[in-house]
């Protein structure tokens, strides 16, 4: 794997460039809530990161697999870079006027380990429901101990780990920046809803690299609101007894992590150039993070 994706995928912005952009979004009264964006920017390249930017655009067929190892070829579509946006794209935009592709995400049946929706299908549409609901109930915790169970529970063995993890470090930096302790006290309120996916690659029908575009909001006694855009390595994991629906469930692949996903406010020409397809779902609230039953 080239640098160049492993920068894209960890590495943050330089502080000048990072204090700049929050002190446009913000003024000293929300310093508090701007944590929200100072933890979901973390996982954006830096402003000298050198790297082509492309359209990944979803298809409806897998992309054929490329000769050699299975591994070799995840690293390499996991790497690869996506389009490079600007800091503003996330907070704002006009809407585009035409309305752009949508992707049809299975709506969760049940709920599964650490209070993670589950029950979608063995589908990459499966594997981006999936991993929406991973995202929405780590990032709306805002917990330490949280984030570590779901980790436990949804993560296989040989990938970042739960303090390399980049929605750990989001919840760490939004609670260091808020002054809190392992986790957001009552008066913090976090939502996250899932506005649009994309499947960058596929690797068989076990293995997705699946992205979401949340809609995020904090609110203390205001409201800051951005797009986050995230990728993960999707792989099913069957289990016999069938817990998590179908047979097995969606969990966290092993690996480097992905490069970073553009974010961008949902619904925009840059959100559909960069291969954002706009979120629709069988589930009445249209929410990942919503069901309510049980296994």
């Amino acid at each position: 794997m080239s640098r160049v994706g492993q920068n894209n995928a960890t590495g943050g912005w330089g502080r000048p460039r990072l204090l700049a952009t929050l002190a446009a979004a913000v003024g000293a009264a929300l310093l508090f809530v701007a944590g929200l964006a100072l933890a979901l920017y973390y996982g954006l390249p830096s402003a000298d990161a050198t790297s082509t930017p492309h359209s990944a655009a979803w298809s409806a067929s897998p992309m054929p697999v490329a000769t050699g190892t299975h591994s070799a070829y995840r690293d390499q579509v996991a790497a690869a870079p996506m389009l490079q946006v600007a800091p503003d794209d996330a907070r704002r935009g006009g809407p585009a006027a035409v309305a752009g592709p949508v992707i049809d995400v299975p709506a969760a049946t049940s709920l599964g380990p650490a209070q993670v929706p589950t029950g979608f299908p063995r589908t990459p549409e499966g594997a981006v429901g999936q991993l929406a609901a991973i995202e929405t109930t780590v990032l709306q915790g805002m917990s330490i101990p949280q984030a570590n169970q779901v980790y436990e529970q949804w993560a296989l063995p040989g990938g970042a780990g739960v303090a390399g993890w980049a929605l750990t470090k989001n919840v760490q930096t939004f609670l260091a920046s808020a002054g809190q302790g392992q986790s957001k006290d009552s008066t913090v309120a976090v939502t996250a809803i899932p506005a649009a996916g994309q499947v960058k690659a596929t690797d068989g029908p076990d293995w997705a690299l699946a992205c979401v575009l949340l809609d995020v909001r904090a609110t203390i006694t205001v409201q800051a609101r951005m797009g986050y855009g995230y990728c993960e390595r999707m792989q099913w994991h069957a289990t016999p007894t069938g817990r998590g629906g179908h047979g097995g469930r969606w969990m966290i692949a092993p690996g480097a992590p992905a490069a970073a996903a553009p974010s961008t406010w949902p619904g925009t020409d840059i959100a559909f150039k960069a291969g954002w397809r706009t979120w629709a779902s069988s589930d009445e609230t249209g929410a990942a993070g919503t069901s309510t039953s049980t296994e």
